[in-house]
C-alpha cells in the first residue's frame, strides 16, 4: 500500500474511533440537547455549512469553512524569572494558576471559545467540551 493510502486508512479507523466516542457520549446522557443547562445544543459540523435562506440575499458560510484557525488547550499558567526558567531541568515542577481537576481552556486564536475535560480514545488525547463560552462574554474578553 501506498504511504498516502495507508495515512487515508489510518484516518477513517481514527475518525470511526471518535465518532464510536462521541456515540457513547451521547448514549450516556452527557451530550445531547441541552447537556449542560446552559441552552446550549450540539449541532453536526455538517449543517454548519447549508445557509436556510441562502437564496434570499443571506451570506453562506462555505466562503470561510477552509480558513486555517490555531486551536490551543490551555492547562494553566504561570510566570517565571528567567533566572528560575534556566534552573528547570527533568523532574522539575511547575506551579500553574489551575487546582487539579478544574477544566481546560480551548482558545481559537488565543481567545477563550470553550472550557472543556481530557478524553483518551485509543491512546490519543482529545477534548470533550463542557462549556461553550457566549458569543457576548468572547466579545468581553477581547477588550
Amino acid at each position: 500500500m501506498s504511504n498516502e493510502t495507508e495515512q487515508a486508512v489510518e484516518q477513517d479507523a481514527t475518525a470511526e474511533d471518535w465518532a464510536a466516542a462521541m456515540d457513547e457520549q451521547d448514549s450516556s446522557g452527557n451530550g445531547g440537547d441541552d447537556a449542560n443547562g446552559d441552552g446550549f445544543q450540539q449541532v453536526a459540523a455538517k449543517h454548519l455549512n447549508k445557509a436556510p435562506n441562502a437564496g434570499k440575499g443571506e451570506v453562506k458560510l462555505d466562503v470561510i469553512l477552509d480558513i486555517p484557525v490555531t486551536i490551543a488547550m490551555e492547562i494553566g499558567r504561570t510566570q517565571l524569572s528567567i533566572r528560575n526558567l534556566l534552573q528547570l531541568n527533568q523532574g522539575s515542577v511547575v506551579e500553574l494558576d489551575r487546582l487539579a481537576g478544574e477544566p481546560m481552556d480551548v482558545l481559537v486564536n488565543g481567545t477563550l471559545v470553550a472550557h472543556g475535560e481530557v478524553v483518551v480514545v485509543n491512546e490519543k488525547f482529545g477534548i470533550r467540551l463542557t462549556d461553550v463560552v457566549s458569543p457576548a462574554d468572547r466579545i468581553k474578553n477581547l477588550r
